[in-house]
This record gives C-alpha cells, structure tokens and sequence, in this order.
C-alpha cells in the first residue's frame, strides 16, 4: 500500500497517508473530505558529498504557494523553474 501526499482544501494542511485502493483520506488536523493528492518530492543524493538545496520561489512558476510546500509544492528544483 502507497504513502500518497496530500494537501487539504479546507485548512491547506499537507499531510502524507497510506492509502488502500480507491480510499479517499481526511485531513488529520481538520478532519475535512475534500483533499487533493499532490506530487511527492524525493532527494537524491550524489557520492561524496550533497547537493546544495534549491527550492521554487514563491510563485515563481505561477503556481501560488501550497500550504507552506515551497512555491508550487515542488520543493527541491522539482518544477524546473530554478
């Protein structure tokens, strides 16, 4: 069963849940239905050393923030725009 990354859309809260099949979670801070599967970010490290973090500006790829998920909820570079 897949951990899936989700953000709510009635308190913008980002949470992460284990869902089995077609399940549809609740947000666990407002308990609200209505909630949108995000894409996960992953790291990926290098031999020998690491990568200097780069994270999306806010808004930067005209996406708007995302409940405090960097700029559009991609974090780490992942939407290209740096």
């Amino acid at each position: 069963m897949p951990f899936y990354e989700y953000v709510c859309q009635k308190c913008t809260h980002p949470f992460e849940e284990l869902v089995y099949g077609d399940e549809r979670p609740a947000c666990p801070k407002c308990k609200a239905v209505e909630v949108e599967k995000v894409l996960s970010v992953f790291a990926v490290g290098r031999a020998g050393g690491s990568a200097p973090a780069m994270e999306c500006g806010a808004g930067a790829c005209g996406m708007g923030g995302m409940g405090g998920m960097g700029g559009c909820g991609m974090g780490g570079g992942g939407c290209g725009m740096n």
